[in-house]
């Protein structure tokens, strides 16, 4: 770990300022930084000098003092982290500061979080966010109980140069009465810290050898247990010379991708004298990104693109194209792997579809059951990952389809599928396996460990995807029950473009590794008008996997928030901070509490009658609205009087839908 200075407190105050200067600034040139203003080295020198007069009280003595401590592979660092027996105090300084402003008191309260829910010597502590505004006005808090805990209470205590000494004894004072395991200083030091990756992160990971244990936080334990079930099925499957199919279900943002992805690295590891598995996903932008992010990486290790873009083609194939090759290229051959992982399954195309696409009059699901089945080995996995409410494209068949599928075969395959998968449930919005009773023959084992249930995209908004089904079936009250603390992840409306960028990018500032960028409806081609395009040649022909990988400097990054991702293109992919563009394809009828669907075609709306339509544009949003990691403004646009495309009417009632549903105004301040 790095940081700039680490002893007792008593240590610290007799230690030579010009010493702890230089251990501070040899710390942050470690991580690149090699040059520090003259405003820097007086707000260390400054701060050192107030710490050893407020730290000079007996108490403190043998409290543990950490200067400048790196938080991992997000490179922020708190100025201060003090250690007592039970107590973790985060504190930042604003040397000269009159005032707590907002964005100071968001930048302590998040290092607190980031120790929280990531470092593990920190989880279920008593972590304490301290601001000192070395001239504001103060008085003394109390603490309240339990502070910063699993549920996200918090409690920033705000401190200036003459109080902090004192601040620190009194809330301590209060702390002891957690009752706590004893602080161990160099085991905190050396601690774990596990963030959860976003997609394109582990995958790129993975690729080089890391597990998704690693990279897990402790909210995700339930993504060991089902990948420990998954490869337990495996091995069973060919111990045992089977067929087996394992439905893995989860809300959105649970997990369903890093755990596909963690079994096909896990099988590469587990025995490579055998074929490895096989990621399948029918979405194309994923595929090309999640290719792109594994090139980069290993070009930036000296290797050739080309052999690089082999290998990744390798590890993650577009499922229309797999089953391309083996159902028309090579209708013989027999698939290199035993295993194949199917990302949102749910989505593989029905027998309409393929006809109209590929002149074959089977289903996706069927004709993967079909090539797997081929084996020489006479045994096969597939692990079917599937979502619900997320099909958002004519001919996706839904989890109905894969049921379909499997009582035609006639090699016999065991099913291993949650209870969610079997009886319907909110995670794939009520849909079941089969219809209606298990087909004769086909062996059924439901199994808990392969629901996720826990949220690990946005993990400080467990439970964001009841909100929004409550949000989009107009059950407001509900919705302001589950809508989530502002302090944990912030969710705003606006009317205004330039307010919702202002506010994307004063986070970006917060934190420089988090990436932002704006997202909206594929359908509302009206969005033009405010300069959002969304005709589908331009975001065919644009460059997403520069958008989603390339730095802020870069103008196609998601970072120039000038180009929205559509419902397309970041579904399955995620984003840390979300500006949602919210379109007039779905806006409240007029004096009712039901949806408008429209589309729009020539120069003018249409409604949507067809009820399949009306679910992917329900489905349109639901995934726009579960893409953010930490945080979400939605935009809604004023709309114009004199534009019979663009009526104000409409988008006023979307506002009022989403305030009544506990969305706080970005434009109130």
């Amino acid at each position: 770990m790095s940081y700039g200075h680490a002893s007792t407190v008593g240590e610290f105050i007799n230690t030579d300022e010009y010493k702890l200067i230089g251990g501070l600034t040899s710390a942050v040139a470690s991580t690149g930084v090699h040059s520090q203003t003259t405003t820097q080295f007086e707000a260390w020198k400054r701060e050192i000098e107030l710490l050893k007069q407020q730290l000079a009280d007996p108490q403190f003595k043998h409290w543990h003092i950490i200067l400048e401590y790196e938080i991992p592979r997000r490179s922020r660092r708190p100025d201060v982290v003090l250690l007592n027996s039970t107590t973790i105090f985060v504190v930042e300084f604003k040397v000269g500061s009159q005032v707590f402003d907002s964005t100071s008191r968001w930048q302590v309260t998040s290092y607190a979080r980031d120790l929280r829910d990531f470092h593990a010597e920190s989880h279920g502590r008593t972590i304490i966010p301290v601001l000192c505004a070395t001239e504001a006005k103060v008085g003394l808090t109390t603490l309240q109980d339990p502070p910063l805990n699993e549920r996200g209470d918090g409690l920033l205590v705000r401190a200036n140069s003459a109080s902090l000494g004192t601040q620190l004894l009194h809330i301590q004072s209060d702390a002891e009465k957690i009752p706590a395991e004893p602080i161990v200083p160099e085991r905190w030091l050396n601690s774990p810290y596990r963030p959860t990756p976003t997609i394109i992160e582990a995958a790129t990971r993975l690729y080089e050898g890391h597990g998704v244990r690693e990279l897990s936080h402790r909210h995700a334990h339930n993504l060991d247990r089902t990948t420990d079930m998954l490869l337990r099925e495996i091995d069973d499957a060919r111990r045992f010379g089977r067929h087996t199919i394992c439905f893995v279900t989860g809300i959105p943002g649970a997990g369903k991708t890093l755990t596909g992805l963690n079994v096909v690295h896990s099988r590469a590891e587990q025995d490579s004298s055998t074929p490895s598995a096989m990621f399948l996903s029918g979405n194309g932008p994923l595929v090309r990104v999640v290719r792109e992010a594994i090139v980069k990486s290993l070009v930036s290790k000296g290797r050739r693109r080309r052999d690089c873009e082999h290998e990744a083609s390798t590890f993650i194939q577009n499922v229309h194209t797999f089953l391309r090759h083996f159902s028309e290229e090579r209708p013989e051959e027999h698939p290199h792997e035993n295993v194949v992982v199917f990302d949102e399954a749910q989505r593989a195309w029905d027998s309409p579809q393929m006809a109209r696409k590929r002149g074959i009059e089977a289903s996706e699901a069927s004709l993967l059951l079909e090539v797997m089945e081929r084996s020489p080995d006479d045994w096969s996995v597939i692990v079917a990952l599937v979502g619900g409410g997320q099909e958002i494209f004519l001919g996706e068949a839904g989890l109905e389809e894969w049921g379909r599928a499997l009582q035609d075969r006639p090699v016999p395959w065991r099913v291993v599928a949650s209870a969610e998968a079997l009886t319907g449930g909110e995670s794939v919005a009520g849909h079941t396996l089969f219809a209606d009773t298990v087909p004769e023959g086909v062996c059924i084992r439901q199994e808990p460990a392969a629901h996720l249930d826990v949220v690990v995209r946005n993990h400080r908004a467990q439970r964001w995807t009841e909100w929004v089904n409550h949000l989009l079936s107009f059950r407001f009250e509900s919705a302001q029950t589950h809508f989530p603390d502002s302090e944990e992840f912030p969710c705003f409306v606006t009317r205004e473009l330039t307010l919702a960028r202002n506010w994307l990018r004063m986070h970006h500032c917060l934190d420089p590794e988090d990436r932002i960028g704006l997202t909206a409806s594929s359908k509302d081609f009206r969005l033009r008008a405010e300069g959002i395009e969304r005709a589908t040649q331009f975001l065919s022909n644009y460059a997403f996997d520069k958008w989603f990988l390339e730095p802020p400097d870069d103008i196609r990054s998601s970072y120039s928030l000038e180009v929205a991702a559509s419902e397309f293109e970041c579904q399955g992919l995620e984003l840390d901070w979300v500006g949602l563009c919210w379109g007039a394809d779905l806006t409240p009828l007029a004096g009712q509490e039901v949806w408008d669907y429209r589309k729009f075609r020539g120069a003018k709306w249409h409604n949507v009658r067809q009820e399949t339509e009306r679910a992917f544009t329900l489905n349109r949003y639901r995934v726009l609205l579960t893409r953010a990691r930490k945080g979400l403004v939605i935009w809604v646009p004023r709309g114009d009087a004199n534009d019979p495309t663009r009526d104000p009417a409409r988008f006023d009632r979307v506002y009022d839908a989403l305030r009544r549903a506990g969305v706080p105004s970005l434009d109130s301040g």
